[in-house]
């Protein structure tokens, strides 16, 4: 809210204030994405630009992934291989069979015991080459999987319903999840808006968490929207003489656009010019990055 808390002083000082009842804010998008590559790899296609709409779950970047393609299908197959399992059942079957027959002839005294336990021998390989063989199938299925996650994150999608703010990169560069390099895109969440609004310090204990609010955009956007109270800072600013608070707006069809000025009005709170110089503010919150998960 730091950064939001230093639009507004700076807005109060160019405005003069707000007027009776109303109090100076900015209406901004609820949240700020960078769009990473999970794993490095090249750009094949970007399918948005700056300025789309997009929603949640759309496909918004395509990496190579002609590698990741082959090993995924190398794995399906030897996850379906059934040989040696037919061949170790086999294996069971007929040394299951020499036992018993074994068996038999031992205890009638027409072979040795030496043979019998031989044959029994030959029963307990079969059967453990048999359970290696299902375990062998079991972790190839694993890894088919794995390869297949790993293919999934070759294919970057939209965390949420918003806007593509920004493009940084494009189709054959090199796509980095490090962050010191710098994203595909960013988007931001309109669906929902902040209104960041700036109190006058008289003001606190005033306000409830969930209170309703009156908030008016700036022209030419205008219009009048309802709020609630989400946050209330507990820190304020001496040099002000002023503390922040959040709203939370609704923003059906994404209508408003993030970033304008607007006025708030609080029932039972009287408003007072919030000029004042801008104190020290609090770090700027950064953006939050947004990727694939990494599969196990």
């Amino acid at each position: 809210m730091a950064k939001g808390r230093n639009r507004l002083i700076f807005l109060a000082l160019l405005s003069g204030g707000a007027c009776a009842g109303e109090f100076d804010c900015i209406i901004e998008p609820s949240r700020t994405i960078e769009v990473r590559a999970a794993s490095e790899g090249l750009i094949e296609k970007i399918w948005v630009d700056r300025g789309d709409r997009v929603k949640a779950g759309q496909v918004l970047v395509t990496l190579d992934s002609g590698v990741e393609r082959a090993a995924t299908e190398a794995a399906r197959y030897r996850s379906t291989m059934q040989g040696r399992i037919r061949t170790g059942e086999s294996r069971v079957e007929f040394s299951t069979a020499k036992y018993n027959r074994r068996e038999k002839l031992a205890g009638q005294s027409f072979i040795s015991l030496h043979d019998r336990d031989e044959a029994l021998t030959e029963k307990r390989l079969a059967e453990s080459e048999l359970i290696e063989a299902k375990d062998d199938r079991r972790l190839a299925e694993i890894e088919f999987r794995r390869l297949s996650e790993q293919l999934r994150l070759r294919t970057i999608r939209s965390p949420v319903d918003g806007v593509v703010v920004d493009r940084l990169l494009n189709a054959g560069e090199l796509a980095d999840n490090r962050d010191l390099r710098k994203p595909i895109l960013r988007l931001a969440d309109i669906g929902t808006l902040f209104v960041e609004v700036l109190m006058p310090i008289e003001a606190f204990g005033k306000l409830v968490l969930g209170q309703s609010a009156e908030v008016l955009p700036e022209a030419p956007v205008g219009g009048r929207y309802t709020a609630a109270v989400k946050v209330i800072d507990r820190v304020h600013d001496a040099a002000s003489g002023t503390f922040g608070v959040r709203l939370e707006m609704a923003n059906p069809g994404m209508k408003l656009p993030g970033g304008i000025k607007c006025r708030a009005n609080f029932a039972g709170v009287n408003g007072r010019s919030a000029l004042a110089s801008p104190g020290v503010a609090r770090p700027e919150r950064k953006p939050a990055q947004v990727m694939p998960d990494r599969p196990m």
